[in-house]
């Protein structure tokens, strides 16, 4: 009889642990997911916007110097990456040529504000109450010309800005750190967005705020890109 309640007891024990991973595993996707949004359907096609990229050089200040051959590097090893990653998401992709990205650069930019919010008032500590919870972003109707231009009815946005220290920058954290004084090193902050180009709605959205990663290697930046992309819906 002991056994029989001691084999009931660990059972209920472990359908109560397995309905608690699976209503946060639900509730951690909810996070990056839109309202009602679960999957593209199989006939989408989606723009691939050009790679917002810029990486910096930290000097012994720890003011940021852009570096436009590490940036260059970036773009090359992150366009293969994500070559690679497009191809399982099981819908037709679109880019624009440089012409159109300049002619339409005020509205591509727009990402990087709203993203930033996102990351602030969704992901971050100064959550908005009228949100509850929600990724309820929007960019209204601001995106609709590229929907008209390209024929996407959604759209994939990247950003990431990346730093990393110089040889002064190490020599004098390691100067510090004798003295109790922390300095920081270079840092990445990556944001990733799948916005519905009719309605402005962002549908899906993912974070990258570290201090590892190397965009200048391809290996690193390819590792970059899967974990930016993480959780990219594909086409069902």
């Amino acid at each position: 009889m002991e056994r029989l309640c001691l084999w009931a007891a660990a059972k209920w024990f472990a359908l109560l642990l397995a309905a608690s991973l699976s209503v946060n595993s639900a509730y951690a996707q909810s996070r990056n997911l839109a309202p009602g949004f679960s999957n593209l359907p199989r006939d989408s096609v989606v723009l691939l916007a050009p790679l917002d990229v810029e990486l910096f050089s930290l000097g012994v200040g720890g003011i940021p110097e852009p570096r436009a051959d590490w940036t260059q590097a970036a773009l090359k090893h992150m366009k293969v990456a994500l070559e690679k990653r497009k191809q399982s998401l099981g819908v037709r992709t679109v880019e624009i040529d440089e012409i159109a990205a300049d002619d339409f650069a005020e509205l591509l930019s727009l990402h990087a504000a709203v993203a930033s919010a996102i990351s602030a008032h969704h992901f971050g500590i100064h959550a908005l109450p009228t949100k509850e919870g929600q990724l309820d972003w929007s960019f209204g109707d601001a995106l609709q010309p590229l929907h008209k231009h390209t024929g996407a009815r959604y759209a994939l946005f990247t950003f990431i800005r990346d730093s990393y220290a110089s040889a002064e920058r190490i020599a004098a954290i390691a100067v510090m750190a004798l003295l109790g004084v922390g300095l920081s090193g270079g840092v990445q902050v990556g944001y990733a967005s799948l916005v519905d180009l009719q309605t402005g709605q962002v549908l899906w959205f993912n974070q990258l705020l570290r201090g590892s990663g190397d965009l200048r290697e391809a290996e690193r930046a390819a590792e970059t890109v899967l974990a930016l992309l993480r959780g990219l819906p594909d086409a069902q």
